[in-house]
């Protein structure tokens, strides 16, 4: 299934629709490839105990599943390259010593039921919405703790996830949570300390990666555009950056990259398709943003843009800054 890039979003029309289409000079040199390497069969736990250390190390390892999959590989790599590491697939102890505790226990919070809400399938009945509530309490947990909802569920059996109530306890990983309700929409403001970073997206490994000078900071999986729309190769800039953006849904824009006047202004909220953050580039129209689908990164199509599951976006924009480089290669 394609998932739509962003076209506009509203809040941000005056400053990208007419941003002037440019490459600096001089280009950043994209990073070496690291991960053609071989991983140990580690069983279900110490899987989920590697993928919580790497979560929270800013080192992305998708969703947290118990498994050892692409991008848990990759980003212990990265990790390893990062940290000056021998690159090979083997874990050291201290790196588990890190998660005493693989698995934690969350009770579900009558406010959590405010985040719940039946969302319309039709854009038309979307757009008349002020909000775009999770589907799910299921939904819920699972992006709050980075997890695909088949492990919360395979770790909460014969819970009735249609019926759960306010004081329900779950089993949940022990990674640092994604906490939705901490989020208010507004503008980012500018970072100087992170003016000299660069953010390289490498459209063949599914990856963004944010250098510090020489130093690899963080590695998370994306989805970067497809073969009909993909992501712009060059050299661009981040010209603003937006928590709980709202969507300029426009099928033209979107499917053959005409923006017209048949569109919905779609409001924010987690299912909104671009989730928690739009960060814009001077690229009319393409943006590093979040999902309503974090099962989709690193598979499915985008219109162009570069996706990333909401809890890894919300990081992506505390370890940048508006005017960094941004890479797309």
């Amino acid at each position: 299934m394609k998932l739509p890039c962003l076209v506009l979003v509203a809040a941000l029309i005056p400053t990208f629709a007419f941003a002037q289409e440019q490459s600096p000079v001089p280009a950043p040199t994209p990073p070496p490839r690291v991960y053609p390497v071989a991983l140990p069969n580690y069983d279900e736990e110490t899987a989920t105990r590697l993928q919580i250390f790497l979560d929270n190390s800013d080192f992305g390892p998708g969703k947290i599943d118990g498994k050892m999959g692409e991008f848990f590989r990759k980003a212990l790599i990265s990790y390893k390259h990062a940290h000056a590491m021998p690159k090979t697939g083997a874990v050291d102890q201290w790196m588990l010593d890190q998660v005493p505790a693989t698995y934690t226990t969350y009770t579900i919070r009558e406010e959590d039921l405010k985040q719940i809400g039946e969302v319309p399938g039709s854009r038309a009945d979307q757009a008349r919405l002020k909000w775009l509530p999770y589907n799910s309490l299921l939904e819920f947990v699972a992006e709050r703790f980075h997890s695909a909802e088949t492990y919360i569920q395979k770790l909460n059996p014969g819970k009735d996830w249609e019926h759960l109530q306010a004081g329900e306890t779950l089993k949940v990983p022990n990674v640092l949570p994604f906490e939705v309700e901490k989020f208010t929409e507004g503008k980012v403001p500018e970072n100087p300390a992170f003016a000299s970073r660069k953010v390289f997206v490498d459209t063949y490994e599914h990856l963004l990666e944010v250098f510090d000078h020489d130093q690899l900071v963080c590695v998370f999986p994306i989805t970067p555009g497809s073969k009909s729309l993909p992501a712009p190769v060059g050299t661009w800039k981040i010209l603003g950056v937006n928590v709980w953006p709202w969507f300029r849904y426009d099928e033209g824009m979107l499917n053959y990259g005409v923006r017209t006047e048949n569109y919905y202004n779609l409001p924010p909220g987690p299912n909104n398709l671009v989730g928690v953050l739009w960060m814009g580039l001077n690229k009319p129209g393409i943006g590093i943003h979040g999902t309503n689908n974090p099962e989709t990164i690193g598979r499915a199509a985008s219109h162009g843009c570069i996706r990333l599951a909401n809890w890894d976006a919300a990081r992506v924009k505390d370890l940048v800054s508006v005017g960094d480089t941004v890479l797309i290669f």
